[in-house]
């Protein structure tokens, strides 16, 4: 189901049972659309992540780490000044619409208490997140500024009133009396349903609705078993759905749902982490590294085109020696050639005397045409050497460029910054020059396998060097995918046991360009024997003496040995 009216509900009531209550210690803005507020309560941390995004919005407890930027966004930054330190007093849901209302206590510049509303409306492209007084309902500040000339409905700037987005005029079932479908159902063929649920009540998804419907259909009492159907809004069972096709959907409760298998999950903040965990975070890569694709993308370009230029070089050095010899003929025979002539034919004393055409400058004599020639064959024999040191030069940037194409597929928010500063140092992105903050290199991802043993893994090369190369024990084992970009790898553990092995071999597989093949080769080795020649790029090593193991990678390795 689309994250409606009903979901949203059964998300307040998570919501009032987990961390009303409790008090804000932190806010956070990692992303542009997205607003993370730590809550503690009862001495757990709840991280409640409400976003704005225009395609998928959402509220919920998240587990899913992200990196805050260096330089905090001036929204975050108001947001501090009202809401850290704060008791979260209550969560309200506007009726059964997608809009949810945080209420903290917070003192104002003189001391005194007022009550301040958080207020997040999921609204697809619409969306929005607004700090609003409460006493007279005016806008402190929002996260998506929009002109008067965008939204002629109501005014979405600091300083105005707040006004609800326009109301549907449609009954929430969470009060209303059902029995309205009633007559409705009695009147109407059962295919139309949920078409007269969406058009009578309010937040149903066309998922939803279908759904009560069926409901409707196998009760023998269709108006109480509306009622038991909504009831599992407020008693959840969080489940995600797989259908045949691999496609994911998600539930509130285990409804019916064809042709899908299901997956429960405790709260339906995990569910909602692992719904979207491929979809929002892939977003929020997009969104991070447009600039860093383009460069990388110019740069493989770039380089592709000089090989094609080098290997042209090379294939005309390769026919120096013809140049040769029609110097020769022509030095030997320079009557034969003319001012005016284009071209000349010549017995080649080197070929058995066969006649040998010869391409002339018009503009010069015999002479000159030899020493035309012999300077041809001259420079491209010199440049056999310098073409060959070039091509080893644009071979390696062909392959470093395609090894960041690869980490950027697989990369997570944090791990853009680091691919960020390692092209700014390597010189193909222009510094910023205000940023005088010293940049940190976020952490390599950890799991643990069925045995417990911790494994990281490198998403960039930053994470990779110093990973492989500084904090791995030489014991440790290394691996990486055979001659394919990909992650670096780190069992930590001298003698892993064979299941830790393979299991670490798949991660490897799946970090890396062949995440969508089968039988990878992988291959594996004490961290103590990688090398790293001088002046390569950063996370380049070279080793020998490594074995081999052919794995096939496995999505759902991730989300099963992934550390929180």
């Amino acid at each position: 189901m689309p994250l409606d009216g009903l979901f949203t509900h059964a998300i307040v009531h998570e919501f009032n049972r987990l961390i009303v209550g409790g008090r804000i210690t932190k806010v956070h803005q990692p992303y542009p659309n997205e607003i993370v507020l730590v809550v503690r309560n009862n001495g757990t941390n709840y991280p409640v992540l409400l976003s704005a995004h225009p395609t998928y919005a959402r509220a919920q407890i998240t587990h899913i780490p992200y990196e805050n930027p260096q330089t905090a966004p001036n929204f975050v930054m108001f947001l501090r000044r009202y809401l850290e330190g704060s008791k979260l007093q209550k969560v309200e849901q506007i009726d059964n619409d997608r809009i949810i209302n945080f209420y903290v206590n917070a003192r104002d510049e003189l001391g005194d208490i007022q009550e301040i509303r958080l207020t997040l409306e999921m609204m697809g492209r619409h969306s929005n997140l607004f700090l609003v007084r409460e006493n007279d309902s005016r806008i402190l500040e929002l996260i998506k500024h929009v002109p008067a000339d965008q939204n002629r409905v109501r005014s979405l700037i600091p300083g105005a009133t707040y006004v609800l987005p326009p109301a549907q005029n449609l009954l929430n079932p969470f009060i209303s009396d059902l029995s309205a479908l009633a007559p409705m159902i009695l009147d109407t063929p059962s295919e139309d349903w949920p078409k007269m649920i969406q058009s009578t009540y309010q937040g149903f998804s066309r998922d939803s609705a279908i759904s009560l419907a069926e409901a409707i259909k196998q009760a023998g009492d269709p108006l109480n078993h509306a009622q038991e159907w909504l009831s599992h809004f407020e008693s959840t069972q969080p489940t995600l759905f797989i259908s045949d096709k691999g496609a994911l959907s998600f539930s509130a409760f285990n409804w019916i749902q064809a042709h899908s298998s299901a997956q429960h999950f405790d709260t339906l903040g995990d569910l909602l982490d692992a719904y979207y965990i491929g979809k929002a975070e892939r977003e929020r890569v997009n969104q991070q590294a447009g600039s860093l694709v383009r460069v990388v993308k110019n740069e493989l370009k770039k380089n592709k085109t000089k090989r094609k230029k080098l290997l042209a070089t090379l294939n005309d050095a390769e026919n120096a020696d013809d140049l040769k010899v029609m110097g020769d003929l022509l030095i030997t025979y320079p009557h034969l050639a003319q001012k005016g002539m284009t071209n000349v034919a010549i017995e080649n004393y080197y070929d058995n005397n066969n006649l040998l055409t010869i391409p002339l400058d018009p503009k010069l004599n015999g002479l000159k045409n030899a020493e035309r020639y012999f300077t041809k064959y001259r420079k491209l024999r010199t440049a056999v050497d310098f073409v060959n040191e070039q091509l080893t030069i644009t071979d390696a940037e062909i392959n470093y460029f395609d090894n960041i194409i690869a980490q950027l597929e697989v990369a997570s928010p944090k791990d853009v910054e680091d691919i960020r500063l390692e092209l700014t140092t390597g010189g193909y992105i222009r510094a910023n020059k205000k940023n005088k903050q010293k940049p940190k290199v976020s952490k390599p991802d950890k799991f643990l396998s069925s045995d417990g043993t911790l494994i990281e893994v490198g998403k960039n090369n930053l994470q990779n060097e110093r990973l492989s190369l500084k904090q791995a024990d030489r014991r440790d084992i290394w691996l990486h995918v055979q001659k394919i970009p990909g992650s670096h790898v780190i069992i930590h553990d001298a003698k892993p046991s064979d299941e830790t092995l393979i299991e670490a071999a798949k991660l490897a597989a799946y970090y890396s360009k062949a995440r969508e093949s089968a039988n990878v080769p992988v291959d594996y080795l004490p961290a103590g024997k990688l090398r790293k020649p001088n002046g390569s790029k950063p996370g380049f090593v070279i080793f020998e003496g490594q074995q081999t193991l052919y794995v096939t990678p496995d999505a759902s390795l991730i989300s099963k040995l992934k550390t929180k």
